[in-house]
């Protein structure tokens, strides 16, 4: 049946915006653990993030958008495969990242771009096994041309590592050198180098801001200190694997705001560059989040009110340890100053590339296209019949925790480690009315919990058998 909605999506939303426009430039920017509420057009009052907003101003906000899963790895994978938790084959962090590799045997979602004829690069954090694995599965083996980043997830927690990879090979980094700026620094030069031969490109910029280790350019930092000295006696300490460095941090509270202001201040670099090469009008811009705030490193998500009015934080399968911000300009097409509250999440945004780019949705996308909905065609927009999530933990993928959307209602299960005899309850919350979960209703409404516990049986395989 979804397939067939698929299908409906493509020949009615897909002729339309044939219609519309050649095939836009693609730019996805990924923050790493960015709450719901981190961003001043989502109701972050303590700092502003006026150049993100822009991205807003000019085109839409969703405010149901969600993440692939509640921690890194399993939530890329949703995005580069199109599966949801309960299908993907990796639904927690693993240690070593060894099993975190994409199956060679699946189309990721560069690989759409690159059969469309674009030019694919990804600047920044994988997170899908070391990005420099010779003859393993890596960015550059699943339809990525050109990869700058870390190596690793875990060498990831550090802006101050020593080594980079680009395109397979580890090269030394000057040590003091803040690896966020060499990142963007590789994107934007991409981006030039294929709008000065006209070629169409997806660039991923999966950068670490503000994951882990509270670091930013030391001039940012200081002026951020300045502002919050009551945090002057608080130090932020994280680690990245043996030696490499990851520096303390003195007052991570105002290291927080300055990799902000520094992320946003190059979003307006970004902005301005499109337009001097003038492919503004020609380019889609998709920006969100991995997950939901973290609590560590000296980062202090409470003070900063990071998830806005949503219960929980990252390794949560609440509302804020999934629900993401979501933004999508695309100039003359999205309509701008724009809101939906569609509900989508990572794993729709693989179908909706293959919609915008007349490609064939491959075999294991669980996702629905929400190419309607960014075009103005809401009558063509298919909604999801539910949306399963499941969070694992250890090197066995013990199931720690499952989430059930049906509509307004979110069904949550919390397993933790398992005790012999206790069988964990289904909680029932109504988001229409009580976005925060505040309010079990599931003694109210068993017909509901008994249909919540129905798909979190439907909805999974188990991981072993995923792949």
């Amino acid at each position: 049946m979804k397939r067939i909605l698929v299908v409906v999506s493509l020949i009615g939303s897909g002729l339309l915006f044939n219609q519309l426009c050649a095939q836009p430039n693609v730019i996805y920017l990924l923050f790493d653990d960015l709450g719901y509420g981190d961003l001043s057009c989502y109701g972050q009052d303590k700092l502003q993030t006026p150049n993100i907003d822009r991205i807003a101003e000019q085109g839409m906000r969703f405010t149901q958008h969600y993440s692939g899963n509640t921690v890194c790895s399993p939530s890329r994978a949703t995005l580069m495969t199109g599966q949801h938790p309960g299908h993907c084959y990796l639904r927690g962090n693993l240690a070593g990242e060894l099993g975190a590799e994409l199956d060679p045997a699946m189309t990721a979602l560069p690989e759409l771009f690159r059969n469309a004829g674009y030019a694919t690069g990804a600047f920044g954090k994988w997170g899908l096994g070391h990005s420099n694995a010779e003859g393993a599965p890596s960015p550059l083996t699943h339809g990525f041309d050109e990869f700058y980043g870390w190596k690793s997830q875990v060498i990831a927690h550090t802006y101050y590592p020593k080594t980079m990879v680009h395109n397979g090979k580890e090269m030394p980094v000057e040590p003091g050198i803040y690896v966020h700026d060499l990142v963007v620094g590789h994107a934007f030069e991409f981006i030039r180098q294929k709008a000065g031969t006209h070629t169409p490109f997806f660039c991923y910029m999966t950068i670490a801001v503000p994951h882990a280790a509270m670091q930013a350019p030391a001039g940012l930092h200081m002026k951020w200190r300045l502002r919050l000295p009551q945090f002057d006696e608080k130090i932020g300490k994280y680690g990245a694997g043996p030696d490499e460095p990851c520096p303390d941090v003195i007052n991570p509270v105002a290291g927080f705001a300055a990799m902000l202001e520094n992320v946003d201040n190059q979003v307006g670099e970004l902005l301005e560059m499109l337009s001097e090469l003038d492919i503004a009008e020609n380019t889609l811009i998709l920006v969100s989040s991995d997950n939901g705030a973290h609590k560590e490193g000296g980062h202090d998500p409470w003070y900063w009110d990071s998830n806005g009015p949503l219960r929980g934080h990252k390794r949560d399968l609440y509302e804020g340890g999934i629900r993401a911000p979501f933004l999508a300009c695309w100039p003359g097409t999205i309509p701008a100053g724009s809101e939906s509250d569609h509900i989508s999440a990572f794993w729709d945004v693989l179908p909706t590339m293959a919609d915008l780019l007349d490609q064939p949705v491959p075999e294991q996308v669980d996702g629905i296209s929400f190419l309607p909905t960014l075009i103005g065609d809401p009558g063509n927009q298919m909604v999801p019949e539910y949306m399963y999530w499941e969070f694992c933990k250890g090197a066995e993928q013990v199931v720690w925790s499952q989430a059930v959307r049906m509509g307004d209602w979110k069904a949550v299960k919390v397993t933790g480690k398992p005790k012999e005899g206790v069988i964990p309850a289904i909680e029932l919350y109504n988001l229409a009315k009580d976005l925060g979960e505040e309010h079990d209703l599931a003694a109210q409404h068993p017909k509901l919990v008994k249909k919540a516990e129905k798909i979190m049986e439907k909805a999974r395989i188990p991981v072993d058998q995923a792949r």
